[in-house]
């Protein structure tokens, strides 16, 4: 269609009873043809890789491990043996298809290695001198093909949450890949060890926030003590939640929290872990820490 923006806006005003989904297989080659942002009458949806309440329910996936290896895209999560042709051949089709086409970026070799490079990385700290260096790219480059990848979803970065103490990290984000079958595609794993699995389940927390949540709704706090918490979310004006991963609840400490509650007293503190089956919840010094599957979006909510 030439202006699909014009049907959505009259299906809207004159049908509002209705609910249009509208899909395409790219946002962006869409979004060029519309005329009307469409305020008011459009909620933007973001599609992650399958969640992993959804492996269990939905793709008969129960292996955590097969998960992190494969990745979220069906094709891949569905195979018993995973394919480095099937995230090649993804890598190039992305490049020609969202970014050649859309941005207009001729260089597919020092972009593919960048992106190459941030999945590589994937859940640490942009370093965009050390970026500089390894790509080969310049530093502004460096960053307008970041920027692009983030519009076109491969990557994500999060962004610190600050504003109470003088040695908090302020500026700097983490980038995330998309999904972690291209984590482990990039690094050559062809099985997961015990010092992988907590960064890649960093990774299926963070999808899962993103989507109850929002886009914009989650942080990482640190501080320049190396202090951090995995992620945080803003609930109102004095109220702040954190989230720590953990494979092994046994293994979660409070050393970052007992510094974060310091400047931030009100709010709850979870811990999202794979192998807990009910919900429960100890105490670590004076913080009363909640335990919780990653499969029960209640937590996230508030009664």
């Amino acid at each position: 269609m030439e202006d699909p923006s014009n049907l959505l806006k009259i299906a809207a005003d004159q049908y509002p009873h209705l609910k249009i989904l509208a899909t395409g297989s790219s946002t962006l080659a869409a979004t060029k043809k519309f005329r009307d942002s469409l305020t008011g009458r459009k909620h933007m949806i973001a599609l992650t890789p399958a969640l992993w309440d959804e492996c269990q329910h939905h793709f008969n996936v129960r292996d955590l491990d097969h998960r992190f290896l494969h990745g979220g895209l069906p094709e891949s999560l569905l195979a018993s043996t995973k394919s480095p042709s099937f995230f090649g051949e993804w890598l190039d089709s992305f490049y020609a298809r969202d970014i050649q086409e859309l941005f207009g970026i001729r260089n597919r070799t020092g972009f593919l290695n960048l992106l190459r490079l941030l999945m590589r990385q994937s859940g640490g700290l942009v370093d965009y001198t050390q970026l500089e260096k390894l790509s080969d790219l310049s530093q502004p480059t460096v960053k307008s093909h970041l920027e692009a990848m983030c519009i076109a979803h491969a990557a994500y970065l999060l962004r610190p949450f600050h504003g109470g103490g003088r040695r908090e990290i302020t500026k700097r984000p983490k980038c995330y890949a998309f999904d972690t079958g291209f984590v482990t595609y990039v690094n050559g794993w062809n099985e997961i060890r015990e010092g992988d699995r907590g960064i890649l389940w960093e990774h299926l927390v963070l999808d899962m926030l993103r989507t109850l949540e929002g886009e914009n709704a989650v942080y990482y706090w640190q501080d320049k003590s190396g202090r951090e918490i995995d992620f945080v979310i803003k609930r109102d004006r004095n109220s702040v939640d954190t989230i720590e991963c953990k494979i092994n609840p046994a293994k979660y400490s409070s050393t970052a929290l007992d510094e974060f509650r310091k400047l931030y007293p009100d709010g709850r503190n979870y811990c999202i872990c794979p192998y807990v089956k009910e919900a429960y919840s100890s105490r670590h010094n004076q913080h009363l820490i909640e335990y919780w599957p990653l499969n029960h979006e209640v937590i996230f909510r508030r009664n």
